[in-house]
């Protein structure tokens, strides 16, 4: 291809260079956990690759090992030093942002330090990610034995391209600026979703009007509130007298029931149908079966169909007219007290054990009026909104910075004559 040439790490542009790693770093190995190296007043912190994400390290759950004064020279961690995963995810590199003093690592991560000064550590951080994550350059070079390693002497040889400083660096801010904001969308997800779960527990217990409580069998609730079993207040949908099922019938199986999803969009065309749960479009449907119950599956048909069928593990529900909000019931089966009650009453053998219908239309759940049932539900419902929005605004970043990445490390997408500043 004009203007590229042939590597063994593929066609890169002509004025890029290229050599090993080991041209441009130094390596080196962490230290070996033992029970000997555990022994000696000196403990000090160190990072193991459960420590390394891609592109940055966290400091959760620290252990710590004796590094004599030597030790912690041969060991020690300074800015921009790339460590990369020796075994586990083989390749997962992270880059070191001085997050804490006095901290070293074991030996299944190695220290990769730059010893000149045209190689930009951030560019070669990148371009990790897109060997092993993505491109795959590397596979099958590693020590592959039960537990598969990448030696200091195989990431030693391995080729690694070389722009020009001024390439190296824009590549690299412009990758870093694309992952710090899928990192702030991660962030307002996880923030959003512990928002979310305090407003269970408040909405459900005292209700929106702030009105003095009463102690009740299922604990405190607002004055106003009654208590009342789930047959009281919702209806279980089941197939009418005489209905003529048409085919192909749409039929739900239990891959489409979501999990941290409200809506049930999607189905299958059958043209028999010897089982099935008989569902109505606007049903909820519970998963009843071990583990999807626990973990939460459940959503609403929206398939613009009057009815289908859907797997016979499901339990569909319907609110009744003037009296209950559907979504209410969605949000009230999600409290984890709740699942933890019911799992707990399930019947059957381990591993396919069930919730009886019974059960369920037995279990007693707070009654508000039917305006605040709604007013408790619309409020979770804005907050799963802007959950879905934050998720969708992160696949659309992720999917570029996957796309810029494979151009960039390639040099199909030539960013050189670009002019910005990077700080």
């Amino acid at each position: 291809m004009k203007g590229f040439q042939s590597t063994d790490i593929g066609l890169i542009p002509e004025d890029w260079g290229c050599g090993r790693i080991d041209d441009y770093f130094n390596i080196q190995q962490g230290k070996s956990v033992s029970k000997a190296n555990r022994i000696g007043d000196n403990q000090k912190p160190f990072l193991r690759t459960s420590n390394l994400l891609w592109g940055k390290v966290t400091l959760d759950e620290l252990d710590t090992l004796h590094f004599s004064q030597e030790e912690e020279i041969k060991y020690s961690l300074a800015l921009n030093d790339l460590l990369v995963c020796e075994g586990g995810d083989i390749g997962r590199t992270a880059i070191w942002k001085n997050e804490m003093n006095d901290i070293y690592y074991q030996n299944h991560l190695h220290r990769v330090r730059a010893k000149v000064d045209d190689i930009d550590p951030a560019f070669i951080l990148y371009w990790m990610q897109y060997a092993f994550q993505f491109g795959k350059l590397y596979f099958g070079r590693a020590n592959i034995t039960t537990i598969p390693n990448l030696s200091k002497s195989r990431l030693s040889e391995f080729t690694i391209p070389k722009p020009p400083v001024p390439e190296q660096r824009k590549i690299a801010y412009i990758l870093s600026t694309l992952q710090k904001a899928i990192e702030q969308q991660d962030k307002l997800i996880r923030h959003t979703t512990v928002l979310k779960k305090a407003l269970m527990q408040k909405l459900f217990t005292e209700g929106t009007k702030g009105e003095k409580q009463k102690q009740t069998e299922i604990g405190r609730l607002p004055i106003s509130w009654e208590v009342a079993t789930i047959i009281q207040l919702y209806d279980f949908t089941s197939k009418p007298r005489g209905l003529k099922v048409d085919l192909p019938v749409p039929f739900i199986p239990m891959e489409m029931v979501p999990l941290n999803e409200r809506l049930i969009t999607t189905y299958e065309l059958r043209d028999s149908l010897s089982s099935g749960t008989y569902v109505e479009e606007g049903d909820l449907l519970l998963a009843k079966i071990t583990p999807s119950f626990e973990n939460g599956k459940q959503g609403f048909v929206k398939i613009n169909k009057p009815y289908a069928y859907a797997t016979t593990e499901v339990i569909p529900i319907k609110s009744k007219e003037n009296i209950s909000d559907i979504d209410y019931l969605y949000y009230y089966l999600l409290k984890t007290e709740i699942r933890n009650q019911l799992t707990g009453k399930m019947e059957g053998s381990t591993g396919r054990q069930r919730l009886n219908k019974n059960v369920l239309e037995k279990t007693l759940i707070p009654m508000p009026s039917l305006q605040e049932q709604k007013e408790i539900a619309n409020a979770f419902i804005s907050l799963d909104n802007k959950i879905s929005f934050y998720e969708k605004k992160k696949r659309i970043l992720s999917a570029l910075f996957k796309s810029l990445l494979h151009e960039l490390m390639t040099g199909k997408r030539r960013i050189h004559n670009l002019n910005f500043n990077i700080n």
